[in-house]
């Protein structure tokens, strides 16, 4: 009876293996963006120009699946110079002090086909907060042109933006300058790592 067991759990360990893949998120076709109302008549959107981050995902269970991601605060680009440095600066993301946004996943729920409900830990500055990422994907595997494999995902969330400490004066926070509600948006391409990538 040992004997069975111990082969039981011998054949089951590597089909565990192969249900189990590991993908890094491509930073040069991620798109990590941001919107937010301006004197609440139109919305000013920005982007950030590097999410890194891996994702770990099983493929017989999706739900035991993880991912965690980094965006670089000083990439933040909204087409206005001086916006972009008044961003960065100590008033709002701090760059110099906290260069990276970080997300990692507590928990994996299907939404319907195709859907998924990502909670994690998103932190900003020095605030850590759960927020629920709504998923569409991951789209199913193709090859590129160099013989790597490839998968799609899209995540949408909303946060507000005082959560985090992302205040201004109490000027611009009296008056309906920015809005609070911050809408984010990531489309981000997946590349699998082979098992000794995985391991490093």
């Amino acid at each position: 009876m040992k004997r069975l067991l111990a082969l039981a759990i011998a054949l089951a360990a590597p089909a565990a293996a192969l249900a189990q893949s590991t993908w890094a998120i491509d930073g040069n076709h991620t798109h990590s963006s941001f919107t937010i109302r301006h004197l609440v008549i139109s919305n000013v959107r920005g982007e950030f120009g590097k999410t890194t981050g891996t994702l770990k995902l099983d493929e017989k269970d999706v739900t035991r699946s993880s991912v965690e991601a980094t965006i670089e605060t000083a990439t933040v680009d909204t087409r206005v110079a001086d916006r972009d440095n008044h961003l960065r600066s100590p008033d709002f993301f701090d760059v110099a002090k906290f260069p990276k946004i970080t997300f990692r996943s507590t928990k994996v729920e299907k939404a319907g086909e195709g859907r998924l409900k990502v909670t994690g830990d998103l932190t900003i500055k020095d605030v850590t907060k759960p927020v629920v990422l709504d998923v569409s994907g991951p789209s199913a595997e193709i090859k590129d042109p160099w013989g790597n494999t490839r998968r799609g995902v899209s995540a949408v969330t909303r946060i507000n933006r005082k959560d985090f400490g992302l205040t201004w004066s109490k000027m611009v926070e009296a008056g309906p300058v920015v809005g609070d509600e911050v809408a984010i948006e990531i489309e981000a391409e997946l590349v699998k790592k082979d098992a000794k990538q995985a391991a490093n």
